[in-house]
């Protein structure tokens, strides 16, 4: 196939050899988390609407936005009473300092069913969900590009990473470098980006927007999800506010602050989601489900915030569509970045436990041929093996059945069965319809979970 998707990472020719890494200072750099007191956080006020954004005469990009169906609720707690509990919490936050903060957060905990307090630090949006209507738009307080930029530049980071590879049996062993973009996730220190940014990497440097360069430490890392958690020592960092994914329509505005080409650190982005929950094969041959924007992502881009208007993370940018894996044939405005729903609790998962949760069903899939498809036979995943003892066991599925829908969703074939799979949660009850020796059946499979080590 001419076209195929690449990871966005810039890779600097062999032979460079780039600054040295700041020292780290005298104490272990490794990172062991520890609930140690954090200062005083006082949230920041939104701040007053600004006039009316105007680009400038002509601009190279377009602004726009968008919506999704908001996340299943754990508890039976209504909207109004999330967001008054959440007032309160910040309130007692503000009188009681740390102490306050941490009951507020248990108290949040406790009723969201979301494990939030162990994480010093994470900032997380809490608002009324968008609800589209045919008559008006629901879509609370927005912000311009220029407020929403504003508000987050400082929370956003450069990353630069140095190591050496063989370079074959003529080459050696040779100095590389890796550039690329990331946020910061929490006070004490915790840095998102994509794996690829870091693999195979030795010495890590995160740049901060007030120009300090510290030394970080890879805490772990999912490499089917392109996620890698790192951590820096410093004082007053400022964390970005973690939004919800879902909670997007085609056609929302979105903006991304990263470091394109490794060079032009900071630079803002906008444009529009373009798709949603968009199945993607990666140019390694893994499968991520995305979402597709045309806000330009460039070269050192991965790893960085894509936000929505409310100044919210809602994606980590990781690829980009090019023609033949050449940089002079890249082709415009076809992004894609990882929806931050699908890797909260990962991430999370790393932090707190070392760990990687994934959904499992236990099943091999193919997609169904053309000539099977020529006799009748609809279009799905075609089943090719299952596991003994697997949860797709346990609920009935058999080899030779044509998975053809998931929770009422149509399977188009193998690709979309296991993106579909991977946005599932572990003990799920989901009904897979199957067509077997020409009827269509239903079975209800509990979704499993995978665990493995973070890296």
């Amino acid at each position: 196939m001419d076209n195929e998707f690449e990871k966005d990472e810039l890779k600097p020719e062999p032979e460079m050899i780039p600054d040295e890494p700041a020292t780290p200072s005298e104490e272990d750099t490794t990172y062991r988390y520890k609930p140690e007191p954090t200062p005083e956080y006082v949230a920041a006020p939104r701040p007053e609407p600004a006039p009316q954004y105007q680009p400038d005469p002509a601009p190279h990009y377009q602004t726009g936005y968008r919506y999704s169906p908001p996340p299943k609720r754990k508890k039976k707690m209504g909207t109004k009473q999330m967001v008054a509990l959440g007032l309160v919490c910040a309130i007692v936050g503000g009188i009681c300092g740390m102490g306050g903060t941490m009951i507020g957060l248990r108290l949040l905990s406790r009723y969201t069913g979301k494990n939030v307090e162990h994480i010093a630090g994470v900032l997380q949006g809490l608002r009324e969900s968008s609800v589209i209507k045919i008559e008006e738009i629901d879509t609370g307080k927005l912000l311009t590009p220029a407020e929403v930029y504003a508000a987050n530049v400082s929370s956003t980071v450069s990353i630069m990473a140095t190591g050496k590879v063989n370079a074959g049996i003529w080459g050696g062993i040779q100095n590389t470098a890796s550039a690329g973009s990331g946020f910061i996730l929490s006070q004490d220190g915790y840095v998102v980006t994509n794996f690829h940014v870091v693999e195979n990497m030795d010495a890590i440097t995160v740049s901060l927007y007030d120009s300090r360069k510290l030394p970080a430490v890879l805490v772990g890392y999912d490499e089917g999800n392109d996620i890698a958690v790192l951590k820096v020592e410093g004082e007053n960092l400022t964390p970005v506010v973690l939004g919800d994914s879902d909670n997007l329509n085609v056609g929302d505005n979105v903006i991304a602050i990263g470091n394109p080409l490794g060079e032009l650190s900071f630079t803002l982005t906008a444009g529009y989601i373009s798709a949603k929950d968009r199945p993607i094969s990666m140019s390694n041959g893994s499968v991520m489900t995305l979402l597709q924007t045309d806000c330009p992502i460039n070269s050192g881009n991965s790893g960085g915030a894509l936000f929505n208007m409310y100044g919210e993370v809602i994606g980590i940018t990781n690829a980009k569509f090019s023609n033949n894996g050449s940089s002079e044939a890249s082709i415009d405005n076809i992004g894609f970045a990882i929806p931050m729903n699908r890797v909260k609790q990962l991430i999370f998962s790393i932090i707190e436990k070392g760990i990687v949760t994934k959904p499992y069903i236990g099943v091999s899939v193919t997609p169904v041929s053309d000539q099977l498809q020529s006799l009748g036979i609809p279009t799905g995943a075609l089943v090719t093996e299952v596991t003994p003892d697997s949860p797709a066991a346990k609920g009935g599925l058999q080899v030779n059945d044509i998975i053809t829908h998931v929770g009422g969703t149509r399977v188009e074939d193998s690709v979309t069965l296991v993106s579909m799979v991977a946005a599932l949660q572990p003990g799920e009850n989901v009904v897979f319809s199957v067509y077997r020796k020409g009827v269509t059946v239903e079975v209800t499979v509990t979704i499993g979970e995978k665990v493995q080590p973070a890296g």
